[in-house]
């Protein structure tokens, strides 16, 4: 089979999938994306780059529209170039999310396309507005419709859709509903899995931590208010204060995925430090910002207690990984929580303003770590019979290629 992938951070959730069709005899792989860091054994990558910045002044509701026609105009011209060089894909599966797919279909008007769609947004429901604070103003409702130009697009361009959740299909329009099918890309089960004899010593000479003593991590991609970490800082106090011999490891970056940036240039961690660092003992916090994955498993394998705190929108595939090594997870009680850990049985929900809950639970399971044996064994269970990888996520992305190779319904 010949198969197309566009993702402009290559491979992205197309990971496994392209993985597997570029080690199997016959399959021919193309990856079009704008990494260049990064190959896959069998993968055919092509770089692109945007031909231009958005334009200087462009109304604020069009910048990321804007952005994403460049994407795409690149995408397209080096799908052009490859046509004529005789590639013709079966099928075509594309991030939707940085507006990379939606000219592919006046290049391969014939060839299905797979599109995959992470977030529909809304002025109410989900993540704009969650915030407890002020009334929005006026414009957030239109801006937040116009937000929706490349999802409308690419629903329209697209034969198939993908998405990871029951929860974020919910948030598309019902009208688009049959094309979208709920698939997740999966967790290597075999691989991301409790180790008693796992460790991890602090870079810059900090302890050497292992299993069974007080460890408490909190991983996101970048620091910010969208997964929590200022709830997250403000729980530190009195965890620190109740558990005189807990570590806490820090995992993420110092950037924005999500939301708004401070406006005077600063980073979340560095308002958090200024606001809560007095209070805490800095000799047993580690900010380790961006961590090999190796070091990231045994970072999850080594944690008492895992916090992952999350607004109403995308699922972070590290809460998953945190289930599947055997985490005792502190979860946000929101929506995207709610498909995948039910309170008591396979982790424990907290509000996600209320740092003061977060402590409290995170205290209760440090000092009785023996007694949630059995929520560890849940959680992994969980991830093992619903995403595992090889039995499950895997198969669903090969048969959605097939079938719309196939061009079934």
């Amino acid at each position: 089979m010949k198969v197309l992938f566009v993702h402009q951070n290559f491979p992205g959730q197309y990971l496994h999938v392209a993985r597997h069709l570029g080690a199997t005899e016959g399959n021919e792989v193309v990856f079009i994306t704008q990494r260049t860091d990064a190959d896959l054994p069998g993968v055919r990558k092509l770089v692109y780059k945007p031909a231009r910045e958005v334009t200087q002044g462009v109304h604020h509701y069009l910048r990321e529209t804007e952005a994403g026609i460049l994407n795409a105009q690149n995408v397209a011209r080096v799908a052009m170039s490859l046509k004529e060089s005789g590639f013709v894909p079966d099928v075509m599966a594309a991030h939707n999310g940085w507006g990379e797919p939606w000219y592919l279909k006046d290049v391969y008007p014939n060839v299905p396309l797979v599109g995959y769609f992470e977030f529909f947004y809304h002025r109410h429901g989900a993540d704009v507005g969650f915030e407890p604070g002020p009334p929005l103003i006026f414009d957030a409702g239109p801006r937040v419709r116009t937000k929706n130009i490349g999802n409308l697009l690419a629903l329209d361009t697209m034969d198939y859709g993908q998405t990871p959740t029951k929860w974020q299909k919910s948030l598309y329009p019902k009208v688009y509903h049959q094309k979208l099918h709920i698939v997740h890309e999966g967790v290597d089960t075999a691989n991301v899995k409790p180790d008693p004899e796992a460790s991890f010593t602090v870079p810059g000479g900090g302890p050497t931590l292992a299993c069974g003593d007080e460890v408490v991590t909190y991983v996101a991609r970048n620091l910010e208010p969208y997964r929590g970490f200022p709830s997250f800082m403000r729980s530190l106090p009195a965890i620190l204060a109740a558990r005189p011999n807990a570590h806490v490891l820090v995992v993420g970056g110092d950037d924005v995925s999500y939301g708004t940036r401070l406006p005077d240039g600063k980073t979340y961690r560095q308002q958090m430090m200024e606001e809560v660092g007095k209070d805490l003992d800095l000799s047993r916090v580690h900010f380790l910002g961006k961590v090999p994955y190796s070091s990231f498993l045994r970072i999850l394998q080594i944690s008492s207690a895992h916090v992952y705190l999350t607004y109403p929108f995308v699922l972070s595939w590290s809460m998953l990984e945190a289930m599947s090594a055997g985490c005792v997870v502190v979860a946000s009680n929101t929506q995207p929580v709610h498909e995948v850990i039910q309170h008591g049985e396979n982790g424990l929900l907290v509000d996600i303003f209320k740092p003061d809950e977060i402590a409290a639970r995170v205290i209760e399971v440090l000092g009785r770590q023996k007694d949630y044996l059995g929520m560890r064994a849940n959680a992994r269970k969980t991830v093992v019979e619903q995403y595992d990888l090889r039995s499950i996520c895997l198969p669903a992305q090969l048969r959605l290629l097939n079938m719309a190779a196939r061009n079934m319904l």
